[in-house]
């Protein structure tokens, strides 16, 4: 079944989302060359202890496995679950993937975005750009009464217009007092597809995109996914309510910029 937030649950998730998106505002802030993707992993346990939440990611359990990191930091090829490292130095042309996941008062605020480090190729640039706008189109689907193969249709289509792979082995999700709740939101899909949207939903709708080949691996960390073809990937996240009057953003970042 899919979650239904009802008032309380509603307010609460506004508290646990208003923090992720300030960590997330304030790490972005830091990309810079020569600086460790460890280093970003701390600030995200600083600023996260600050603000009285803890991070979903760091203990996150899978198998035997547990996330050692407080943020996932994914650099150029790495699509998503990028493990903080003193010995990954951000350089001038890369792409940095910030996944910021609290949990505040009972409940989880989720978000994330992708970083320039300097100055990127034209083609890399575009790359953030359609991912970008592709989660717009996936929000702008997130309507009461569409069904949720009407956001992946919507993401899909853009970034494959422009030549872009879908991720297809990592997926948008429901979230609220647990990270990942029903539905499954694929970033893939045909319209008119998928369970249908009712009010009080929160979706995480995140596009990941590839600048090549959709396909991807797992390193032998057992956490972090690459491109197969090693090329680079982009990752924008929103938590979104469903209500009558349309989709709203919850993890809007303190300056109110998207």
């Amino acid at each position: 079944m899919i979650p239904i937030k009802d008032v309380y649950g509603i307010a609460r998730m506004r508290e646990a989302c208003a923090v992720a998106a300030s960590v997330l505002h304030q790490m972005k802030a830091h990309v810079k060359t020569g600086v460790t993707t460890y280093d970003l992993d701390q600030l995200a346990k600083q600023l996260i202890t600050e603000h009285g939440a803890k991070s979903a990611c760091f203990g996150y359990q899978l198998g035997d496995r547990r996330y050692p990191g407080h943020a996932c930091i994914s650099v150029n090829e790495e699509v998503v679950h990028g493990i903080g490292s003193l010995k990954r130095i951000l350089q001038d042309g890369d792409i940095v993937a910030l996944d910021v996941v609290v949990s505040y008062n009972g409940y989880i605020g989720d978000n994330a975005t992708t970083v320039p480090v300097g100055a990127i190729s034209p083609r890399v640039q575009e790359l953030l750009t359609v991912s970008r706008q592709a989660l717009d189109l996936g929000v702008a689907q997130a309507r009461v009464g569409n069904r949720i193969g009407d956001i992946s249709y919507a993401i899909q289509h853009h970034c494959e217009k422009h030549g872009f792979g879908i991720v297809r082995e990592m997926v948008g999700h429901g979230v609220g007092v647990a990270m990942h709740e029903e539905p499954q939101i694929p970033n893939y899909g045909r319209k008119g597809s998928g369970a249908k949207i009712y009010p009080g939903m929160t979706l995480a709708i995140e596009p990941m995109v590839n600048l090549g080949t959709h396909k991807t691996k797992t390193l032998s960390d057992g956490w972090t996914i690459v491109t197969a073809d090693s090329a680079p990937s982009a990752h924008f996240e929103f938590t979104v309510l469903t209500r009558e009057e349309g989709p709203e953003i919850l993890t809007v970042p303190p300056s109110g910029a998207l």
